[in-house]
Parts: structure tokens; sequence; C-alpha cells
């Protein structure tokens, strides 16, 4: 079912990504919430994601299971233009900190001992499917986790589907950068003429 329910939500994202090629909206900012499923259980979160520099964002979830697994990861991702600008793939990295559950097993009883409240460490890995529009970001993932410190099993892997609304657009964030590099430049420029200037005043005799 689950992976029914993928093949057609990335198959929408693409049909329609590609069929509103000039409609769909880049963002600087956006936020939402992001709801994630595994063998364990799902887990509801929110999802902050920051546009760094062209093509590259830092992302930022905290989720939880409301019962024993928290857990907050942040990302680093890379933005690939898949048959448009507003229709991306990415992937990336990050670490992962939580309090979760853990399941080990011990071989000379064939017991599993469950515990929770375990302080965890991991590494993230992240690759998906996004698309913008009309100030909405919809994003397919799948997020696997190695985990450090903490946690039996060690790997675990997460498909995420995250609706996020655009608090900053990416003209507006394109703009202010531009608008702050040709201050700094100006501030440059007119630190060098005063200078120049000053230094002609004083060489008179």
């Amino acid at each position: 079912m689950l992976r029914y329910t993928l093949t057609v939500v990335l198959t929408g994202l693409i049909l329609f990504g590609s069929y509103t090629w000039s409609l769909g909206q880049s963002y600087g900012t956006s936020a939402g919430l992001r709801l994630g499923n595994n063998d364990q259980g799902r887990m509801l979160g929110f999802t902050v994601q920051q546009r760094l520099a062209k093509r590259l964002t830092l992302e930022g979830i905290v989720q939880s299971d409301f019962s024993y697994n928290t857990t907050i990861h942040a990302l680093l991702e890379r933005h690939r233009p898949l048959l448009s600008k507003r229709l991306n793939y990415y992937y990336g990295a990050g670490a992962a900190v939580g309090i979760e559950e853990s399941w080990q097993k011990v071989s000379e009883s064939m017991q599993i001992i469950r515990t929770y409240g375990n302080k965890t460490l991991g590494l993230d890995f992240i690759g998906g499917v996004e698309l913008t529009l009309l100030g909405i970001n919809f994003s397919v993932d799948y997020k696997p986790n190695i985990n450090i410190v903490g946690r039996q099993p060690w790997y675990s892997g997460q498909v995420g589907i995250s609706v996020r609304s655009v608090l900053v657009k990416g003209k507006k964030q394109n703009k202010k950068r531009r608008q702050k590099a040709r201050r700094k430049r100006k501030s440059h420029s007119d630190g060098f003429f005063h200078n120049l200037i000053d230094s002609i005043k004083n060489n008179k005799p």
C-alpha cells in the first residue's frame, strides 16, 4: 500500500510539475509538516528549509511518534532541476540526535530486549523529489539513518512526505542579496575615492 501511494505521489509530482512549468515558484525559506513512516511506526514532524546558496539548502527536522521516539535532524541538501526549475530532485547528508527506543537481540537466550529513553546520535542521508507551486512546497523523500550511539538496530530508513509553506520567495531572497552586494561595492568604491581625495588634499603645498 505504501509503495503504491508513493508511486502515485511521485507520478503526480512529475506530471504536474511539467504541466506547471511557468506557474511554479521557487523558494528561499519554507516551513511546514513532515509525515515519516518506517517499520517501527509513523512520526509527525516540523520541517524548515533555508536556501544557503544556489541549489544548496539547509533543512532542519524535529519529529516524534509522541510515545518513545523523538529526534532532531540537520541536513545539507543539493538540489538539481528535473524537467523544470520548479521540480527538483535533491540529495544530502547530515546528523541526528534524539531519544529513542532500542531493540537488542541476545543470541544466548534468543530474546529481544526492548528499552526506551536511549540518547542516540547518528548520521543521516536523504534523497527526494520536490515541487514548489503557488507558494506551497511538496516533497517525497527517503532518509536512511546510521546510528552511532544508543540504538539497535544500527540502520533505520524512513520515507517522508512534506508539505511546506513558502515564507520567503527565491526571487525576493536573490533581490536582497544583489542589493547587499551593490551596497558593499558602493561602500568600497566610496571609501576608495574618499581616501584618494584626502590623499590629494594632504599632498597640496
